[in-house]
């Protein structure tokens, strides 16, 4: 997961014609660390997506542009859009993540 810490690389990143994930932590937050200890395979499974990373404290103003109220939580951009928000209360299991990436290919 590559890590963004502007705001221009951050829509540079977004917006392409291929779809990417951003996900928005936190190195405060308890279940962003819970998210990074069980992400590395769904990384791998769902590698049609390329996979970024917000720090929300260090870039707040795009947490408040894209409506992130809790971390983590998973984004996926296509052609500088939003075309889904996995929330933080969905986002505390794999199983969880795996089911909301799964239903963004149907």
């Amino acid at each position: 997961m590559k890590p963004i810490t502007t705001n221009e690389q951050f829509n540079e990143v977004i917006g392409g014609t291929e779809p990417v994930i951003v996900k928005f932590q936190a190195g405060w937050c308890p279940d962003c660390t819970r998210m990074d200890m069980f992400i590395d395979p769904i990384i791998e499974e769902f590698n049609q997506y390329k996979w970024f990373d917000v720090n929300r404290d260090v870039l707040p103003e795009l947490a408040d542009k894209y409506d992130v109220m809790g971390i983590p939580s998973l984004l996926i951009f296509k052609n500088g859009e939003k075309t889904a928000h996995l929330h933080s209360a969905n986002a505390k299991s794999p199983e969880s993540v795996t089911d909301f990436l799964s239903s963004q290919e149907k």
